[in-house]
């Protein structure tokens, strides 16, 4: 693939001007101009926006085991062309209701006298979304994409915000890849990840001065297999596949295919701001549900004693405790953790339901996904494996009237691993069961795909805050990554906005590690951070230890959107954004520099509120409430220090 790269990039930029074809499609309103170009028998495109080079000219085209259809491609003069004018509703991702425009054209590709494949390219104002349909070869009706040309080329000098792939098979009981690796910033092309393993999606870049891409994937279910990204040399990133070692060295790592079928959509969003980064829906505006939901499914806050008290609490009298605790703050579920098989066992399980019930509580259960692919110990193990057991299980979990399950510990991104999430979420669905996974891939698209699906973890989320006092010293670095990143393609379950100022049980002074953010901090998180399920890291004692005004808040934020809207900010230095729930608007900013972050915001969807109620910390981090008198075209004033935040609620 290396010499194939150099390939591309030499022809690319010594024969430009010997286009033996070219095609443009632009956007709705004109601006994003997508340029599709065969020379000598190689595709490739150009993306530019407002005149301006985003993507270099970069490869297609894929190599399989029924024809190589990388080189001496002809491309068809004939272009199927439509206008996309679509409009849905979702209660789960960033936007309630969605109105989807865009132009679709389709470029078919011949190889000899045989049609090769076509690529659709729906273009809309701010976002790219692209995908393969491979024909038939005579009497091969199926086949192997052993390898992908699609590649995107950045202008030289172009600066990477990426999450490396780890290798497989290590960390905690050879667990890993789970889309938990630390973020680079602002760090030069020409890399491929720490460990040479690529990068995870989405991939944020900074063009020069000329804006903002990120790329990322989805739609992908059990008919392909999870992807990366792979770095090369002068700007180049290519589509990578999964290691051969993920799933213990189990499955292909190249997916199959039946002919004609679909690869999934890769996606480029573009801005010259991060307005459009953040506020995309092109993850699900391309894709469709797979099944229809079996009920109406409703999306849930709730409490989980694990992240404070660890395996130990996941016992019968902590449990009820914490129900107790999601009733007094009007959440309607406790997610009970791992080991619940062993240190509750299901007769006290079925017990733990009623009792819950009683108090307007429902269970989330926590379960090992298992199978040949680690060594986690954690219970239950070898149900969620293996159709059988599952249904078997997921029919006694309906019958105690248990709403969802958390899936934890996959092994990888192979298309065998893609069935397995589409298999656990499609049985769920029959039994009325919402689906978490954890320690485990990128969600791509699945909120619309899926009805049951809830939320994916797929980041360095609150746990390590627990085990690290690192990870709580750089814990504002890291939240002000995901709104521009993680976050921007799908629900991140992350499992924080803690009040406890030190992980442990009881808040106990000098044991465990010490939250370093404030209080308001933690609040702003709960809207920053979206997920339609939020199971937040906060605990019975913060009833009489946290401040009241911090405890009524989370009593009252949403989980679920109808907008979101891009204020201001920088990957990892600080970040502010504004969600409305109804007609309510929520403001919420965090600062993770080391001076205090002091700016002036312009708030339009604030226009005819004659106040707000503002959150707000002094420079050392203490909060408190203010009603702040707001004006026609007023600037809003705010001063944020390091590891503080700002609230300012409608």
């Amino acid at each position: 693939m290396k010499n194939a790269c150099l390939f591309f990039l030499v022809l690319f930029f010594t024969v430009s001007t010997l286009f033996a074809s070219e095609k443009t499609i632009n956007s709705p309103d004109g601006k994003l101009v997508l340029t599709l170009a065969e020379n000598d028998g190689i595709p490739f495109y150009h993306i530019q926006y407002n005149g301006k080079s985003f993507l270099e000219p970069s490869p297609l085209g894929m190599k399989t085991n029924v024809g190589d259809f990388s080189v001496g491609l002809s491309m068809s003069e004939n272009i199927q062309l439509r206008e996309i004018d679509e409009s849905y509703s979702l209660p789960n991702i960033k936007k309630s209701k969605v109105h989807y425009l865009a132009n679709e054209a389709v470029y078919s590709f011949s190889k000899g006298e045989k049609a090769a494949f076509d690529i659709i390219f729906r273009v809309s104002n701010n976002d790219v979304a692209f995908r393969y349909q491979v024909h038939p070869q005579g009497e091969r009706k199926s086949c192997v994409v052993n390898e992908e040309s699609t590649g995107f080329v950045f202008p030289e000098g172009s600066t990477t915000f990426l999450t490396p792939q780890s290798k497989p098979m290590v960390g905690f009981a050879r667990t890993m890849p789970s889309y938990e690796m630390l973020y680079t910033l602002d760090a030069p092309m020409g890399q491929n990840g720490s460990e040479n393993n690529g990068y995870t999606f989405p991939c944020l870049f900074k063009v020069n001065n000329n804006g903002w891409v990120l790329i990322s994937e989805t739609g992908v279910d059990s008919r392909y297999c999870g992807s990366r990204l792979i770095g090369h040399a002068g700007g180049l990133y290519t589509i990578g596949f999964p290691m051969e070692g993920e799933n213990n060295g189990n499955g292909t790592s190249a997916p199959g295919i039946t002919l004609p079928g679909y690869t999934p959509w890769r996606t480029i969003t573009v801005g010259e701001t991060l307005t459009p980064i953040v506020e995309t829906t092109v993850p699900f505006d391309v894709v469709e549900a797979r099944y229809e939901a079996s009920q109406e499914y409703e999306y849930t806050k709730g409490s989980w004693s694990w992240i404070m008290k660890m395996d130990g609490a996941t016992v019968f009298d902590v449990q009820k405790e914490y129900i107790d605790f999601s009733a007094a703050m009007g959440y309607e579920t406790v997610l009970v953790d791992a080991l619940w098989d062993t240190q509750i066992g299901y007769d006290k399980i079925e017990e733990l339901a009623k009792y819950a019930e009683s108090k307007e509580v429902a269970l989330y259960l926590w379960y090992n996904s298992n199978g040949y692919w680690n060594d986690a110990p954690q219970g239950p193990r070898g149900i969620m494996d293996n159709t059988i057991a599952r249904r078997k299980e997921m029919a006694w979990m309906k019958s105690i009237g248990v709403k969802g399950i958390k899936v934890d510990f996959f092994g990888g991104d192979k298309q065998m691993t893609m069935k397995l999430y589409e298999d656990i979420l499609y049985d769920a669905n029959d039994f009325g069961i919402m689906v978490i996974f954890h320690g485990c891939t990128l969600p791509r698209g699945w909120e619309r795909m899926y009805p049951n699906y809830a939320a994916s973890e797929a980041v360095l989320a609150s746990e390590n805050l627990h085990f690290s006092q690192y990870h709580c010293n750089i814990e504002a670095t890291n939240a002000s990554i995901h709104p521009f990143i993680r976050n921007t393609v799908g629900s991140m379950d992350f499992g924080g906005s803690a009040l406890n100022q030190f992980y442990n049980g009881n808040n106990t002074p000098n044991r465990g590690s010490k939250r370093m953010t404030s209080d308001v901090f933690a609040l702003a998180t709960a809207v920053l951070f979206q997920s339609g399920v939020q199971h937040f890291a906060l605990a019975p004692n913060n009833l009489n230890d946290a401040p009241d005004w911090a405890i009524n808040f989370m009593k009252e934020v949403p989980t679920t959107w109808d907008e979101v809207r891009y204020i201001d900010g920088y990957p990892g230095k600080y970040v502010v954004l504004a969600r409305r729930k109804g007609e309510n608007w929520y403001v919420a900013g965090i600062n993770a520099q080391k001076e205090t972050l002091n700016l002036k915001l312009k708030l339009p969807m604030l226009e005819g509120t004659s106040e707000v109620k503002m959150y707000m910390d002094d420079q050392d981090l203490n909060g408190k409430v203010t009603t702040l008198k707001f004006k026609k075209n007023q600037d809003v004033e705010v001063a944020i220090p390091t590891n503080g935040g700002v609230l300012l609620i409608q």
